[in-house]
């Protein structure tokens, strides 16, 4: 049974998520920011039809377990090509953009048949068992490539101020889904586990929202303060 805290939370998530996409809207950076906005879009979309499931046939229902679990990996896959377009607005001077679609094209193809063949023996519940499958692994893949993103970012002296905060944002965000979905694993019963992901989804949209607004296009970064953001 879900309380006023829990309601709370999703009002929060929506009104954020939301307030990304305004911000982008004033700011003119929709399209700039395409891929980025339409998570959010698709976010906010999704925390209304996660209200409605549970209104119409509750939280513990069948209805609500597939729901949640094919709009997460819906929203994986989104943020995946979020992190392949940070990627390219970092290496966009090295003229590289088509290879790395092509290389995460490939990626996410690849993370989807091992978390096929991870599942295959379980046939009786394939399909369910596959988009958590997927989207346990997603995540993972997301945490890997935001870190070697921000490995770039140092290497390359990267100084926009936009992108670097972007880039951080994601690797909190992965990082602590990645430990939810460890927690969760580790122990299934346990009750703070069924907080903390929409908890955690707070973060991004706050993040992102308070960068497009905050941060004009333009700031940059000193190396020097770049390199102190590491160290910290």
């Amino acid at each position: 049974m879900l309380g006023p805290a829990d309601y709370a939370i999703w009002l929060l998530s929506f009104f954020l998520e939301v307030g990304v996409v305004v911000c982008a809207i004033i700011r003119r950076d929709l399209l700039r920011y395409f891929t980025l906005n339409l998570y959010m879009f698709a976010a906010a979309s999704v925390t209304v039809g996660q209200f409605l499931i549970i209104q119409r046939f509750g939280f513990s229902s069948v209805e609500y377990y597939y729901f949640y679990y094919y709009s997460d990996t819906l929203l994986t896959i989104l943020m995946f090509f979020c992190v392949i377009q940070l990627y390219q607005k970092v290496f966009e001077e090295m003229q590289v953009s088509s290879q790395i679609r092509a290389a995460s094209l490939l990626l996410l193809l690849g993370t989807a048949l091992v978390s096929f063949r991870m599942v295959q023996q379980n046939e009786s519940h394939l399909t369910g068992r596959f988009v958590v499958e997927l989207s346990q692994n997603l995540y993972f893949v997301g945490l890997v490539l935001t870190y070697v993103l921000w490995g770039a970012v140092m290497k390359m002296r990267e100084t926009r101020a936009r992108v670097i905060q972007f880039v951080l944002a994601l690797g909190v965000f992965f990082s602590a889904y990645s430990a939810t979905y460890a927690l969760r694993n580790m122990f299934p019963q346990l009750e703070l586990t069924k907080v903390l992901p929409p908890l955690v989804g707070t973060w991004l949209p706050m993040a992102w929202g308070y960068t497009i607004w905050k941060v004009p296009e333009e700031a940059r970064l000193a190396p020097a303060s770049v390199a102190a953001t590491h160290t910290r």
